[in-house]
């Protein structure tokens, strides 16, 4: 999919986060993450952003239903849909851990939801952005329960006709033992010729000029120079690291949020 959102440079300042896993470990640790991520879109995004792109697993599980809605995330919701009233442009990105996305996101908060990997324009530069799950070499067992579990609509029905207690609580118990098994390695840097994305973004420059491939998905903070005009940058978690990525229309660059920054609000 491509989309030309073509800006003044005067006129950029674009922020991007990933890998919040909202809902885990446990309650107090998810709510503690929760608040520091709202205090960075009150004193960080609100000022200065022209847009917001949240690049998946904002939630460590979500399962949307037609009526009700998963208990929880009040704070994180409401100030996003409170940006997307002000004029914001938020774009949400499905992650693993969020993929039951159906249209809350869109027709209550007002972003726009995003379930495949997004090649857009941006102040004259061309990004490629995506959570980055399933993308690459290897990893075959995932890619096989993505096609035929994750994206079932079978599956997706046949869990919501579940009590939603036993449903969510099933997912989220999935989702925590999926994430403790795989957290250490998705956190740990592999090389850049084993880093798949790193792969994966190389094989997209041998047919198309793109400047900033930007996924989350890996939980570490990282920017790799691919050729002399393209970067790739992984936006870490906001688990371990607080870390995102701001464009100004000239250059793409991590940054941290201190967790001991004061606020007013």
């Amino acid at each position: 999919m491509f989309i030309d959102l073509t800006l003044s440079l005067e006129a950029v300042r674009i922020y991007f986060a990933s890998d919040l896993h909202l809902g885990a470990p446990d309650a107090a640790s998810s709510l503690e993450r929760e608040k520091l991520f709202v205090r960075w879109l009150n004193e960080v995004v609100r000022p200065n952003a022209t847009e917001l792109y949240i690049v998946g697993d904002l939630f460590d599980f979500w399962l949307e239903y037609k009526r009700v809605v998963p208990r929880g995330f009040v704070r994180v919701l409401g100030k996003l849909a409170e940006l997307c009233d002000d004029g914001l442009p938020v774009h949400f990105f499905t992650g693993n851990h969020d993929l039951w996305v159906i249209d809350y996101f869109k027709e209550e908060i007002g972003m726009q939801v995003h379930t495949q990997p997004l090649r857009t324009k941006i102040g004259g530069k061309q990004f490629m952005i995506g959570h980055g799950d399933g993308l690459g070499p290897g990893d075959t067992g995932y890619k096989i329960l993505k096609r035929y579990f994750f994206t079932s609509k079978l599956c997706q029905f046949l869990l919501r006709s579940m009590p939603p207690d036993w449903a969510v609580g099933l997912g989220s118990y999935l989702s925590r033992r999926s994430r403790l098994v795989n957290g250490e390695h998705d956190a740990r840097f592999l090389g850049n010729e084993q880093e798949w994305l790193v792969q994966y973004a190389r094989r997209k420059l041998e047919t198309e000029a793109i400047d900033y491939f930007v996924f989350g998905h890996r939980h570490l903070p990282l920017t790799v120079e691919l050729n002399e005009h393209s970067r790739y940058v992984n936006l870490g978690d906001w688990i371990k690291y607080n870390t995102y990525a701001i464009y100004d229309g000239n250059t793409l660059e991590l940054q941290t949020f201190p967790e001991n920054t004061p606020t007013d609000t």
